[in-house]
């Protein structure tokens, strides 16, 4: 499973920083990064907490 922003509606609020920062990081300009590749089992729950907690609706998770 993967996880993906949509960068034209994230304005980095940084909830999802706070849930699951080992995938999750605002860079020094505010523009959410997302670690590369797929999310470990003990990952997934929390990033499904960051999708749903995201105000802007801009993350989703994907297979």
């Amino acid at each position: 499973m993967k996880v993906d922003v949509d960068p034209s509606i994230c304005e980095a609020h940084g909830v999802c920083t706070s849930v699951l920062p080992e995938v999750f990081d605002l860079d020094d300009e505010e523009v959410l990064q997302i670690r590369d590749g797929e999310l470990a089992e003990d990952e997934v729950e929390r990033a499904e907490k960051a999708v749903v907690s995201c105000p802007m609706g801009a993350l989703r998770l994907s297979r």
